[in-house]
């Protein structure tokens, strides 16, 4: 067996592609989308992550009044689900945001340089706490306007709370944490309006149809029933809300986004490096010693945002 030739192996990957990491070209990218994304997120004033979280409980709010439309009409929760995504979509062309989407692209702005710990808790408990209460709201609305809906609420609602901690539900809690994180990874890897729109729809279909536990989505529901009557008491929705948001967190970041930083972590090395001044590694990457390349289409540089995202190029 022919020894192994590392720089011959670098060369082969510039020759190949755009890079010289041994990762493909798209990862790359996604990495550097993500990275830009996450320090923007992390970066965001108290106003914007308010307004933003409240919008995505509203968006969600959205996505419910179609799922309860569809499913009164078909009978079908698969169809439902679906249906929920359009609420998702609008999530997603408004920049809203919905709490278990920050379990992958903040984190990994953090790891490569661009960010805090203390940024990504302050980012979480601001965007939960307003994802439930614009949730909480906007279902309130949509209760008031359809009150046929009420039977379909009450059947789900009862669906979730019910069975309460079991190894079942816990698995559809992770499940639903490693979902919606995964579509966020994909959405990152494309711009595409037509993605866009098919990951939402698959979030929908999937987490929603399935009858998987989300902490904000499934809120959704549960808050829409009791606005219609329920006997659940917010007591025991609380309860329900404590086990169900750390599995999800568990499905999200333990599945996905630490494989995810394990298999990119070449460049995460990269771009901290060339936080601390070393050149080196840039060079590497064909910036050459003035330092990253900024195409036309790049933002502006600032003090909180990434620099060394592009640095690869």
């Amino acid at each position: 067996m022919a020894p192994r030739d590392p720089q011959g192996e670098a060369a082969e990957r510039r020759r190949l592609g755009t890079h010289d990491h041994s990762v493909e070209d798209a990862l790359v990218e996604e990495f550097e989308n993500t990275v830009t994304e996450g320090a923007n997120r992390l970066n965001r004033t108290w106003r914007a992550l308010v307004v933003t979280g409240l919008f995505g409980g509203i968006d969600v709010g959205l996505g419910l009044l179609a799922m309860l439309a569809v499913i009164d009409a078909t009978g079908s929760k698969l169809l439902g689900g679906l249906a929920f995504g359009v609420g998702l979509y609008a999530l997603r062309l408004a920049h809203s945001e919905l709490f278990t989407e920050e379990f992958l692209v903040p984190i990994n702005a953090i790891v490569a340089g661009h960010g805090t710990w203390w940024q990504l808790l302050r980012l979480w408990s601001v965007t939960l706490v307003t994802n439930l209460a614009g949730g909480w709201a906007f279902t309130w609305v949509v209760v008031a306007a359809f009150p046929r809906f009420e039977d379909v609420l009450l059947e789900i609602t009862a669906s979730y709370m019910d069975p309460g901690l079991t190894l079942e539900t816990a698995a559809l809690a992770v499940l639903a944490g490693f979902t919606i994180t995964l579509v966020t990874r994909m959405s990152q890897g494309s711009s595409t309006g037509i993605a866009t729109l098919a990951n939402s729809l698959i979030s929908g279909l999937l987490v929603v149809g399935l009858g998987m536990l989300h902490g904000a989505l499934s809120s959704a529901v549960i808050f829409a029933a009791m606005h219609a009557g329920a006997r659940t008491s917010y007591l025991e929705w609380l309860i329900w809300f404590a086990w169900v948001i750390p599995l999800n967190m568990v499905g999200g970041l333990l599945i996905l986004t630490l494989p995810r930083l394990v298999r990119t972590w070449e460049l995460v090395t990269a771009e901290r490096e060339s936080q601390h001044g070393g050149g080196g590694s840039r060079d590497d990457a064909g910036t050459g010693s003035d330092g990253p390349r900024t195409g036309a289409g790049d933002p502006p540089a600032d003090v909180d945002g990434p620099s060394a995202g592009r640095a690869m190029r």
